[in-house]
């Protein structure tokens, strides 16, 4: 049986690889586990149902992570994996929610999932859709809607994050890339770069390494929010920071990037912290530069959308997350728009409360205040 309270917050995410159970914690999940749960009940996020039920022990029953009901306190709720476990720890079924049922579109999903998991193992090729639709007795159509709508992510991209996530966790326990890149299902070595550009932000053998041997080139210099940090690699900017002191901001970029060797300027660093100052100055409205960067699927969703965000306008976090089709993730939303490493460039501070409020932001909310002022976003 796997059950834990919870304490940690932060936001669910589509998990390729299935629940990571790791940790005993009185034979249940890590506290990691349990805060990414937690959040999936306060914002009762629909890709977690099926993927585990919360008992309420001053009630003494248990149910989905999307029920309707009012939200217990925290430290009256234990995670478990399956219906039964929570039956067998004395939690009665929810008559609102009904956990012990099986919803349709989660049951597509778990099978669609479970199918590309096999296919994966056994062949190591990624199913048409054509596929998975003949599979899962469904439409291709269908299949794709209800599998977006539900995990956030489209068949194929679930299966990429599969075969990705069996390839770090090889490179990670000392296997050779080239075997692992087999093993896990890529058909070529280009297959594996084209991917790993995308979800690991390095090249396999340096994120093997943890980052170590990257070389990070930045630069501190003065701008109309106070100094500003530009740090890039050879890929693209990785971070971009607003703050008093360039110790301070240099001190922040070592602890976000502890293993990479640091240098000083370099690359085209001048060239990109120079479409950054001109955007601050009011000379440009946008800036489309290269960003070598790494996030969860999510964070990589809510990023993308804040991107398109128009000079001189602002979302709501609500909004956001309703473009995303998420309705319920507005806590979430913030949460990524607090992770932004990138900023200006990912304009996260065009983000606003439903009431009009600032919000937070991660570089001061004078600075956001002074940002909109600028782009004559606010009053």
């Amino acid at each position: 049986m796997n059950m834990v309270a919870t304490t940690d917050k932060s936001a669910i995410e589509p998990d390729p690889g299935g629940k990571n159970t790791g940790g005993k914690n009185t034979g249940g999940k890590n506290t990691g586990d349990a805060g990414k749960m937690w959040e999936a009940v306060q914002t009762r996020d629909s890709r977690a149902d099926g993927r585990f039920v919360y008992g309420v022990s001053s009630t003494g029953i248990y149910c989905r992570p999307t029920c309707p009901s009012r939200r217990p306190a925290p430290h009256r709720v234990a995670f478990f994996d399956r219906a039964i476990e929570a039956e067998a720890a004395g939690f009665r079924a929810c008559k609102r929610c009904l956990p012990v049922q099986e919803t349709p579109s989660t049951g597509l999903v778990r099978k669609v999932c479970k199918y590309i998991q096999e296919r994966s193992d056994e062949s190591g090729s990624v199913p048409t859709l054509a596929e998975l639709g003949r599979a899962a007795g469904s439409s291709p159509s269908h299949l794709q809607r209800v599998f977006k709508e539900t995990t956030g992510v489209t068949p194929r991209q679930y299966a990429s994050a599969w075969r990705l996530d069996r390839f770090k966790a090889m490179i990670k326990d000392g296997q050779d890339i080239s075997t692992a890149l087999y093993e896990a299902g890529f058909g070529s070595s280009s297959r594996l770069y084209e991917t790993s550009e995308e979800h690991l932000g390095m090249s396999p053998g340096v994120y093997r390494k943890g980052g170590k041997g990257m070389d990070i080139y930045h630069t501190v210099v003065a701008c109309p929010m106070g100094r500003l940090l530009v740090a890039a690699t050879d890929k693209g900017v990785c971070s971009v920071k607003l703050g008093g002191s360039d110790p301070e901001l240099e001190e922040d970029l070592q602890a976000e990037f502890p293993s990479a060797t640091h240098r000083q300027d370099g690359g085209n660093l001048a060239i990109w912290t120079a479409e950054i100052l001109s955007y601050l100055d009011g000379e440009k409205t946008g800036l489309d530069l290269p960003l070598d960067i790494q996030a969860t699927a999510f964070r990589q969703q809510v990023w993308q959308m804040l991107r398109t965000i128009p000079y001189g306008e602002t979302r709501t976090y609500q909004q956001v997350a309703q473009s995303l089709g998420k309705d319920d993730a507005t806590r979430a939303v913030g949460t990524a728009c607090g992770a932004n490493p990138v900023a200006l460039v990912i304009p996260c501070h065009r983000v606003l409360r439903k009431d009009g409020g600032l919000g937070g932001y991660r570089w001061g909310l004078e600075r956001k205040k002074s940002l909109l002022e600028m782009e004559h976003a606010v009053d």
